[in-house]
């Protein structure tokens, strides 16, 4: 990675492109510290940390802290990135929203405009929330009378604001920087966490000095883990099962076309890192519950809602299964194995030893159940690994393993597309 960032930044046009993406991350982490007014971040910090497994401290996660200092980009990408998927189900659902998908480059446009538009509903939807969630807990200056509906006003426009601006700079990235742009902003905001999960080892080690000796085992074990995991995710979100496909001959005029063998790719990590939100989000709903209500100690409700503590096994076992469930359902919506059967039959392919039609979309299906089973279980380990450790070593860093698969996956994808980049201007380049 670090050499095709060496050659990239040898290009003009490229170093340019590198430039202005550093730019919108300066602008990004900029507005994460300016503050919202009328609020108290002090209380909502305490919030959190007294409720980390709940969506609140999911959505800090996402946040990059912004969440819990009560700053203008406070909701960062998760309303665009809800946005998002709710579009994308629904294209499989709406007629419209389907012939718009394969209309080309048009119908993108009219998708993505779309999209920001609801991006901006959901973005109102969720500031409203927020501001109530915050007044209940007393983070608000001004409560009552005008005061407190201009500040009310202020803190829901600034909000929906910021998010507004995230996408706008997310945008201006896909077209002058470098990769995905919400994916960059949002690499950008995990990242600045970093410092923080480096400071709380510094903290464990100190207490081993001061005689918790266990940490002088634990923290180069937190360590050693934490490269294993970036290497096992490089490895699984590089692995692909290849289906062979063998095209047959026909003549055209004089000329035979055809013949090859070529394959189908079917990537182990299919479906990202979508499948450990969806299962996020759903799993900290009893967390955020529990918040709002703030149940009597030792009562019904508390021993309810305490079954699906952060730290607790059903907790992690609740998560593990959630997130094959999704993966399996975000396969199922974004892989058509009867549509590739189709198209194989009209371009003359086909798999080896099996037949054309339905023996080769169940064939497919067959071996995409496979490999999301595969691809499931790597993304169930990744998440559900760092409460294991929790509960082990009782040490709680920033960083977890959701935290690290998206961290990795923007890197891999950036420095692919720095590297497929670099090509096409060593081609243009040959070419002249």
């Amino acid at each position: 990675m670090f050499e095709t960032l060496k050659n990239a930044w040898k290009m003009p046009e490229l170093r340019k492109k590198l430039l202005y993406t550093l730019l919108i991350i300066v602008i990004f982490r900029v507005g994460a510290a300016i503050p919202v007014p009328f609020l108290d971040p002090s209380t909502l910090q305490q919030m959190i940390s007294s409720n980390s497994g709940n969506l609140f401290g999911y959505l800090n996660m996402l946040t990059g802290g912004a969440f819990s200092q009560a700053t203008l980009f406070a909701m960062s990408v998760t309303p665009y990135i809800n946005a998002s998927i709710i579009i994308q189900l629904l294209t499989i659902a709406i007629p419209y929203l389907e012939r718009l998908s394969k209309e080309g480059e048009e119908g993108r446009k009219r998708l993505n405009k779309i999209t920001r538009w609801t991006t901006v509903v959901l973005a109102a939807i969720q500031a409203l929330a927020y501001y109530l969630t915050l007044r209940s807990y007393g983070a608000v200056t001004y409560e009552d009378g005008v005061s407190g509906v201009f500040a009310a006003a202020i803190i829901i426009v600034s909000f929906i604001a910021g998010t507004t601006l995230i996408m706008w700079l997310g945008e201006q990235l896909d077209k002058k920087g470098v990769g995905n742009g919400i994916s960059i902003i949002l690499f950008a905001g995990i990242i600045s966490r970093g410092p923080a999960a480096v400071t709380t080892l510094w903290n464990y080690l100190q207490l081993a000095a001061q005689g918790e000796t266990k940490y002088f085992f634990f923290v180069p074990l937190i360590v050693a883990l934490f490269v294993a995991i970036i290497g096992f995710i490089v490895v699984m979100t590089n692995a692909e099962r290849r289906i062979p496909v063998q095209y047959a001959k026909r003549v055209v005029g004089r000329k035979m076309y055809g013949g090859q063998s070529s394959h189908i790719p079917i990537k182990v990590n299919m479906s990202g890192v979508m499948p450990i939100i969806f299962a996020s989000s759903l799993i900290a709903i009893p967390g955020t519950i529990a918040a709002f209500v703030n149940p009597t100690e030792g009562g019904f409700w508390d021993k309810v809602l305490g079954v699906f503590d952060y730290t607790g096994w059903l907790y992690a076992i609740v998560y593990f299964v959630l997130i094959i469930a999704f993966n399996f359902f975000y396969v199922a919506v974004q892989y058509n194995p009867i549509e590739i059967s189709n198209n194989l039959r009209k371009q003359s392919g086909a798999i080896p030893g099996i037949r054309p039609g339905k023996p080769t979309s169940d064939f497919i299906a067959k071996v995409v159940s496979k490999v999301t089973l595969l691809g499931a279980l790597f993304l169930g380990v990744i998440a559900v690994l760092p409460i294991a450790l929790s509960a082990v070593t009782g040490m709680n860093v920033a960083l977890g393993g959701t935290s690290i698969l998206i961290l990795v996956s923007v890197a891999l994808d950036t420095t692919r597309a720095l590297e497929s980049q670099m090509m096409m201007r060593h081609y243009k380049g040959f070419l002249e």
